[in-house]
């Protein structure tokens, strides 16, 4: 009875901290459908008063959304692929091989996740505008090619992939790269289908990297092209709500695709050592 009741309790506690995390982003999608008049008005309502799709229609009109979403989603993929794919090379050679130093290494790879990444803007900031990357897609993607965090969650992930499948591959005359793609990676799509999901969103909400770097309105991404909703007197609140409401379908597509496999791969890379 006693466990019953903590149960729900527990149940009840949940529902209403699920309400107050979803409750600002339901308000901001319904304010998509709001005149600025009524946004700004000090009678507020939860729905609106008169439904209207005006919002969305100017926002392509008043700066180039369709662009700058199709920048963004390329930039995010691509950079998200890569990321992955070093992740897992990386991680395999650190989890699967023997070296003098593969201890430092690993050691080393870890220590990056310590740095905090604003200490590192102004020198990586100098770097690529000595070498005349600034304003051009590398500058977004290099940087990410490597991921400390990514490393060493397929680290752990593939530590637990058995020797023995591999060895076994390997009397059978399995090449190295093959036993990369077609064994160990098959084995650790839980922990790529998590990883996808926090790099994808990483890249997808970086503001002040591509703000710094890409000075070209065109090539520019979605985070950075909402401020323009901001001007110096006045917030088009309308159009800046629509712009978010429409940036944040990417997020939900990918979470829904790899979300099977998302706990399963966090919680493995998490206990694994």
């Amino acid at each position: 009875m006693k466990t019953k009741a903590q149960s729900i309790l527990l149940n009840v506690a949940l529902l209403v901290v699920g309400l107050l995390t979803v409750f600002p982003f339901v308000w901001m999608v319904l304010s998509a459908f709001k005149s600025n008049a009524e946004i700004n008005s000090l009678d507020q309502t939860f729905f609106p008063r008169e439904w209207t799709f005006d919002n969305f229609i100017s926002m392509q009109q008043n700066f180039d959304f369709a662009r700058l979403m199709a920048n963004s989603v390329v930039l995010s993929v691509t950079i998200t692929a890569i990321s992955i794919y070093t992740s897992c090379l990386a991680g395999f050679v650190l989890a699967k091989y023997t070296f003098r130093g593969r201890g430092f290494l690993f050691g080393f790879v870890l220590s990056t996740m310590m740095v905090p990444w604003a200490v590192t803007i102004i020198p990586r900031y100098t770097m690529f505008t000595e070498v005349g990357l600034q304003g051009s897609y590398a500058s977004l993607i290099i940087p990410a090619i490597l991921s400390g965090f990514g490393i060493f969650m397929m680290r752990q992930n593939m530590s637990a992939v058995p020797d023995e499948v591999l060895e076994a591959a390997r009397l059978d005359g399995a090449s190295e790269i093959f036993i990369f793609h077609r064994i160990v990676m098959p084995m650790s799509v839980n922990a790529i289908s998590a990883l996808a999901i926090f790099q994808f969103l990483w890249v997808w909400e970086d503001y002040l990297w591509p703000y710094l770097m890409i000075n070209d309105p065109s090539k520019q991404v979605l985070a950075v092209g909402l401020t323009t909703f901001s001007g110096r007197y006045a917030t088009d609140f309308g159009g800046l709500f629509a712009a978010t409401t429409i940036s944040i379908i990417p997020v939900i597509v990918v979470y829904v695709i790899f979300q099977r496999r998302f706990i399963a791969g966090a919680a493995s890379a998490a206990v694994k050592g």
